[in-house]
């Protein structure tokens, strides 16, 4: 079966933020002052634990980044006729997750729905019961006997495999000498890599044991239309990183940019800027991002033909509300970047070059911007989880993401009602705070391992 490859505009803009990245990396290794700083993150083994766990959200992403449009026949010619539905590596991947729908609502590793219907009997009555799952534990007999061997006996087999894929990439990491990889696990290295070895070891069993599941249960059991909430949640991953990143790559260039400037130049050009981010910052943001996605639902809604699917229609909508976060959420930066700029511009190399005759262009990106990169990496690290919990917040209150995209805020949003029923259906809130909940400790152990390293401050204090 062929493909038809599409690049939304956020994976457009996510490819071009790997190929920055790679550009850095490529660029940092190349200049020992650099790169020293980045060794002092490898030094911390809570900085490994938490990059292992940052990476396995990211290759999951990665994966659901990688659109196309399935083949859905073949046209009297005989050549292939795509289907408008977009689909993703990840999709491709998890299969049945995607495709295997129950009728409502089921608990985690339920084989009967989660309320009771009526049911007919083959003599013609009706009883009141739980109808059995249609896919949830099918393999095993009508009354489910042996559940609890069945789920372990899995859990078993998963974890053997996710071992044997980390033993394979450990391999692979070590070149195949297998004394470096018994050096590595037995920790005897200048860095702390055998914490991230046995965290990758932990996620490879956890994972592995939770893929072998979901192929036969609803592990985190399913929503009001019956589709897997393990499912939602990993498909939410790529939503929360593209906020995360996205609005990273959006907010850069005008804070770097305009606090450099205010803070070197200082007189009138820093009285604009300072008038403009003052002003931005005296708008209420929630108020700014909701007018400006009502304003953005009204054009879609009048240019319905212009988005050959829902898909495109979503992305762009995501793509938006990254760059409305962006523009809200620069000041902050601009404000930190402008009181630095007017410490550097006083000292003595600064002044010497001046008086040299070198030009001020040349001065800020030879001598200011490389000594405030150490704040932006910082800002980076710090503001990455808080805008993940800004698309929670704005989703809850259906500002957000378009309602048709997996996102941890729409999840919650849905069991807002669900929190109402009586019995609770409380496994849909639970998954989205729980992969959330992850992602955020990580991204936050590590952007204070990030803030350590980089901090001249707190090097110089130890």
């Amino acid at each position: 079966m062929s493909i038809q490859p599409v690049i939304l505009w956020t994976d457009a803009l996510i490819y071009l933020l790997l190929l920055l990245a790679a550009l850095s990396v490529w660029y940092t290794g190349r200049h020992e002052h650099l790169s020293q700083p980045w060794k002092r993150v490898a030094r911390s083994r809570t900085g490994q634990a938490a990059m292992v766990v940052l990476l396995c959200y990211a290759v999951v992403g990665l994966l659901d980044t990688l659109h196309f449009n399935p083949q859905s026949g073949e046209d009297e010619q005989g050549k292939p006729v795509y289907s408008t539905e977009v689909l993703s590596l990840f999709d491709h991947l998890a299969g049945p997750l995607r495709t295997q729908r129950e009728k409502t609502y089921s608990a985690p590793f339920a084989i009967h729905l989660f309320s009771k219907e009526s049911i007919e009997q083959p003599d013609g009555s009706t009883v009141r019961d739980y109808p059995r799952l249609k896919y949830g534990g099918a393999h095993l007999g009508p009354d489910g006997e042996g559940r609890g061997a069945d789920i372990l006996k899995q859990a078993l087999s998963g974890a053997v495999k996710g071992i044997v894929v980390w033993f394979l990439l450990l391999i692979l990491l070590c070149r195949f000498d297998h004394r470096r990889l018994m050096n590595l696990l037995a920790g005897n290295t200048e860095n702390p890599w055998h914490v991230g070895a046995w965290t990758g070891f932990a996620l490879a069993v956890l994972f592995g044991a939770c893929w072998e599941w979901a192929g036969n249960y609803h592990i985190l059991g399913t929503d009001k239309v019956g589709e897997d909430v393990f499912f939602q949640s990993l498909k939410s991953i790529r939503t929360g990183l593209v906020i995360g990143t996205l609005t990273t790559l959006v907010m850069l260039p005008a804070a770097i940019l305009l606090g450099i400037m205010a803070g070197y130049f200082r007189g009138w050009i820093d009285d604009v800027i300072q008038y403009l981010y003052t002003t931005l910052n005296s708008i209420p943001g929630v108020l700014l991002i909701a007018a400006a996605v009502l304003m953005m639902q009204i054009y879609m809604s009048n240019h319905a033909d212009d988005f050959n699917s829902l898909t495109e229609r979503a992305d762009l909508r995501l793509l938006f509300l990254c760059l409305i976060l962006g523009v809200t959420s620069w000041t902050g930066l601009c404000r930190l970047l402008r009181g630095e700029a007017l410490k550097l511009r006083e000292l003595e190399y600064v002044q010497a070059a001046k008086a040299f005759g070198v030009g001020n262009f040349r001065i800020l990106v030879r001598h200011v911007l490389p000594n405030v990169m150490h704040i932006v990496l910082i800002s980076i690290a710090l503001d990455f989880s808080g805008l993940v919990l800004a698309e929670a917040v704005l989703s809850y209150i259906s500002i957000g993401v378009d309602p048709s995209t997996n996102s941890w805020g729409n999840m919650i949003n849905g069991a807002r009602l669900e929190l109402a029923r009586e019995p609770v259906v409380w496994w849909s809130l639970l998954a989205a705070f729980g992969f959330m909940f992850t992602l955020v400790l990580a991204a936050n152990l590590f952007s204070d391992v990030v803030r350590d390293a980089f901090d001249p401050r707190l090097r110089q204090q130890r």
